[in-house]
């Protein structure tokens, strides 16, 4: 378990990114009352605020509806990324790429591929009960009939197992890392893009973009999918109920996500910034 925050000062944070599920968001999917009373003061402090996720871009604005158009929002791992109407990061597999990738994935059984657009999810529709699962992470999609005959743009491909993501799928995808990025982003999910398309690629390009540095970024994660953001803050923390991996990498740790452990930090960095 990293370092807890006894003695540590975060006055020199000027930009805070953080993870949705199993970070931000509580084991129900929600975004708490507080953080948004904590987002308000950090923006009166002129702190940039990064929400980070392998959701869909609709999806995090669905849940951060109230502020979406004030904040940088890093979507599908990374892939996508946006300011209001700006575009800042754009990294999309090519056809032959996604085909290649869903060659694979046809010979796993229970795995479910999604096909994952800027702003909308292509999926065969033969199964009601991913259908259902599926809408807590795309609030836009549409069914196909055939996934390789789709020609538009891809930022992703995004695979589902009801079984277990470490166990039924990325063994069988494992091979393709370094080709493409390969990342266990949950507990059932597995997901592969461009070798560039990864949450520590945008928030990079954000960084630079701003002047901001390591030293003055904060970072929350939970999952194999925040690993490179991590990497990129000297404030990098780990959730309570982080992968192992993560725990290892973090330089700090807090709460759990149902124990408000974004938040928690959150309200001393505000202590620290007054």
């Amino acid at each position: 378990m990293p370092p807890t925050t006894t003695n540590m000062n975060l006055s020199d944070v000027k930009m805070v990114v953080t993870d949705m599920d199993g970070t931000l968001l509580n084991s129900r999917h929600e975004v708490s009352p507080r953080f948004f009373e904590l987002y308000e003061e950090l923006k009166k402090r002129e702190i940039l605020f990064v929400a980070a996720s392998g959701r869909q871009y609709n999806s995090i604005v669905e849940k951060l509806s109230q502020i979406q158009n004030e904040i940088i929002i890093i979507a599908e791992n990374g892939g996508f990324a946006k300011h209001n109407d700006r575009e800042i990061v754009s990294t999309p597999l090519d056809t032959a790429s996604k085909n290649t990738i869903l060659d694979i994935l046809e010979q796993i059984d229970g795995a479910f591929p999604v096909l994952c657009g800027k702003y909308n999810a292509y999926i065969l529709g033969d199964s009601p009960e991913f259908i259902n699962t599926l809408r807590e992470y795309y609030t836009k999609y549409a069914f196909l009939g055939d996934l390789q005959k789709f020609d538009k743009e891809v930022m992703k491909i995004a695979v589902y197992h009801y079984g277990g993501s470490e166990k039924n799928i990325y063994p069988l995808v494992k091979h393709l890392e370094g080709k493409f990025k390969v990342k266990v982003s949950g507990e059932n999910w597995v997901d592969l893009s461009h070798i560039n398309a990864h949450k520590g690629y945008a928030l990079k390009k954000i960084q630079e973009e701003h002047g901001i540095g390591p030293q003055e970024t904060l970072v929350f994660g939970d999952y194999n999918n925040d690993l490179e953001m991590l990497a990129l803050a000297k404030y990098s923390f780990a959730m309570a109920n982080s992968h192992p991996n993560v725990l290892k990498a973090a330089n700090y740790s807090t709460l759990s996500n149902d124990n408000f452990g974004v938040e928690h930090i959150l309200e001393k960095l505000i202590k620290d910034l007054n």
